[in-house]
């Protein structure tokens, strides 16, 4: 019997959804200690998985795909919604997918489990996540492999590969989760197809913030400098349009937490979870949790990077 724990993350944004040099995707994010996945496993005749329905399935097709043979028993004891922009998805798949490999002697790292369960398509910021921590820069997909903008869940080339990977500073980063989903799968198709090809000025515009700005902020821990990275970033290409397709409530939450002291903030994915960096954590909190309890509903709260990836135990 094991116990996997998994990370978050934040994924800050896309890079590349023009591809006219031949390359698409690309994305930075950061690995997050909160919220988290938990899981306990043990092999069994069949797999069943107990502690939460959606997370169960996805777990339930991640085991088959890593070892069609192979059977577990597997408790959720801790979770996070999916559809939120936090990549529950992606940790859920590959602390069940690693589940196997560790307790059927494959030895698979992160990539392969990645690889065999279909995730990594588009962003390799959860696999890199799952496997290191920290702060990540991923560089995207061949544009000849791929084929096509499109989220991982519509994606079957290989994940994606790491190109950097930073411990981030111990900053204040608050996060709200408001009561509502992000877009589902078929909405993400139906996005990166409306919107993509992005204009390659925004493109470049994007690439010169992240390379000249938000990058050295983190080796440099220039928590004003990384703060307004992220802002930028929320105005430019793919990210402004994910911002602009959600609820007005969303964006109103980003502009209370912005008044209220957030230094940096920006929106996760797809959304609809946003996050802040900031001194002024109470703050900014309670300023989130007062808009929500009026509003949409949802729960705010405070967290760190997580310089590590999942953790493995026996039991």
């Amino acid at each position: 019997m094991i116990r996997i724990v998994t990370p978050s993350r934040l994924h800050l944004t896309l890079i590349d959804l023009n591809a006219s040099i031949g390359r698409v995707d690309g994305g930075v994010g950061i690995a997050l200690e909160e919220p988290r996945i938990s899981i306990v496993a043990e092999p069994a005749a069949t797999t069943v998985v107990s502690g939460n329905d959606l997370l169960g399935e996805r777990m339930k097709r991640a085991v088959k795909a890593v070892h069609r043979e192979a059977g577990l028993r597997i408790q959720i004891e801790e979770s996070y919604p999916a559809h939120v922009g936090l990549g529950s998805g992606t940790q859920a798949a590959l602390a069940a997918g690693t589940a196997v490999s560790e307790l059927c002697d494959l030895h698979l790292d992160a990539v392969e489990v990645g690889r065999r369960v279909g995730r990594g398509g588009t962003s390799g910021i959860g696999i890199a996540a799952f496997e290191r921590g920290g702060f990540i820069l991923d560089g995207g997909h061949r544009f000849a492999d791929k084929m096509a903008f499109s989220p991982s869940s519509a994606s079957n080339v290989d994940p994606a590969p790491l190109l950097l990977h930073h411990d981030f500073p111990d900053w204040e980063i608050v996060l709200a989760i408001p009561d509502v989903k992000g877009a589902s799968s078929r909405e993400e198709v139906d996005i990166f197809r409306r919107v993509c090809p992005i204009p390659l000025r925004d493109v470049q515009a994007l690439s010169h913030v992240i390379l000249m700005k938000m990058l050295p902020a983190v080796v440099e821990r220039d928590f004003e400098a990384f703060s307004d990275a992220v802002n930028r970033v929320q105005e430019i290409g793919f990210k402004r349009h994910e911002i602009s397709l959600q609820r007005e409530e969303v964006r109103e939450l980003m502009r209370v937490m912005r008044d209220a002291g957030g230094e940096g903030v920006g929106m996760s994915s797809f959304g609809p979870t946003v996050y802040a960096l900031t001194d002024a954590p109470r703050d900014v909190q309670m300023a989130a949790q007062e808009f929500l309890d009026r509003t949409i509903g949802g729960r705010v709260i405070l967290t760190h990077a997580r310089n590590q990836g999942a953790t493995i135990s026996s039991l």
